[in-house]
């Protein structure tokens, strides 16, 4: 039937190629033609069969932008830098540590540095918290 694959292509005229876009498609054309097929064994012509599978249809508006707008994969990326920013001031400050007891043992500096390094993965748990 000529006229749904043209009703449905006119529908899906704006939206992007894609996978989904084409079963969308290829299944409401499927369905479109059975409620003719049936409407046309309870007597009506083709063409009333058509309209009326048509309108019957209804409004396809939220099918439409679910298809076009991209569904981006969704990452916790907050808890994601929180946890990159506690590993990264625990390897910043052993490195401090190594470097103060290894050069110069008899003065413990180290601990300046730490204070200093610390407010990242603070800066990031606060971060992720207001985001949670």
């Amino acid at each position: 039937m000529k006229e749904i694959i043209g009703y449905v292509e006119e529908l899906f005229k704006n939206i992007p190629e894609s996978e989904q876009k084409n079963a969308v498609m290829q299944e409401i054309t499927q369905n479109l033609e059975e409620k003719v097929w049936d409407l046309m064994e309870q007597g009506k012509a083709e063409e009333d069969a058509i309209n009326k599978a048509i309108v019957d249809f209804g409004d396809i508006e939220d099918l439409k932008q679910e298809l076009s707008a991209k569904q981006p994969v969704k990452r916790n990326l907050p808890k994601l830098n929180l946890w990159y920013s506690i590993w990264s001031s625990l390897l910043i400050i052993s490195l401090f540590v190594f470097i103060n007891f290894y050069y110069t043992p008899d003065i413990i500096w180290f601990v300046y540095p730490t204070f200093v390094v610390l407010w990242w993965p603070l800066t990031m748990y606060f971060s992720w918290k207001r985001k949670k």
